[in-house]
């Protein structure tokens, strides 16, 4: 039996959902959108594994035609560049957060590069477009911040401290201790940066998260497990009886 990378299983969400060719099911499952799950998390937490381990854990508990649950990581960064078919050379400005502003402004005058506004807006109708149909997994672009009006989402931020994020990044990455701290440090501030220069939020406060999980002390599982309890507890009618019950008990 095969099995589908996060790529191929986005494809299939994508598909069956934006191409759908029987009105009556999108209109259906838009009316009844199931849950948005995003995640925002430091430099280095391993938020792959366990968005991973939690779309599996989705899936195996959900009710029929909701058992869909995909992750978009890298993957979102192909779908805003389907959604609004922008040319190939973009896909780098959607990867790095922040460019060189010199190299950004004499892009964006000589219509090279984008500029990072029009990028905002292309990225927020693709998230938004997302959560009209739920069971997405959404991490990082300001996802929590973007659906934090939608009523059918869930947001977390993963934390840990530094050297435990350092440790996992030589492992993740095959690179030496000073390249994992460095890039480490540039990403959380390139996020910080993005997070306030754009939406004029703080990304550490805690009062833009549903809860705020330190990684280092579970294991993936009992955090994919954590936040699946959570949610089955907060959206229980898309989720079978049993699991409920189980929750409950």
């Amino acid at each position: 039996m095969k099995v589908l990378g996060t790529y191929e299983k986005a494809r299939i969400y994508i598909d069956r959902h934006y191409q759908e060719t029987d009105e009556a099911k999108v209109y259906k499952r838009k009316m009844n959108p199931g849950p948005v799950i995003t995640i925002s998390r430091e430099t280095g937490i391993g938020a792959v594994a366990i968005c991973e381990k939690l779309t599996e854990y989705f899936n195996r508990r959900a009710i029929d035609d909701y058992n869909d649950w995909t992750l978009f990581g890298r993957t979102l960064i192909e779908k805003i560049m389907e959604d609004h078919h922008l040319p190939d050379h973009f896909r780098k400005f959607l990867v790095e957060e922040k460019p060189t502003k010199v190299d950004s402004w004499f892009g964006e005058i000589l219509g090279i590069s984008p500029s990072k506004i029009y990028l905002l807006h292309k990225t927020t109708h693709t998230i938004m477009k997302l959560a009209e149909f739920g069971n997405a997994i959404i991490v990082g672009r300001a996802s929590n911040i973007i659906l934090s009006k939608k009523n059918n989402t869930f947001h977390l931020r993963l934390v840990a401290p530094l050297n435990f994020r350092i440790e996992n990044a030589i492992r993740l990455y095959n690179v030496d201790h000073k390249t994992a701290t460095e890039f480490i440090k540039r990403e959380d501030e390139e996020r910080k940066n993005y997070h306030w220069k754009y939406f004029h939020k703080n990304i550490d406060d805690p009062l833009l998260y549903h809860a705020v999980i330190n990684t280092n002390l579970l294991e993936s599982e009992e955090i994919a497990e954590m936040i699946g309890h959570c949610v089955i507890r907060k959206f229980p009618q898309f989720f079978k009886e049993n699991f409920k019950e189980e929750i409950n008990e």
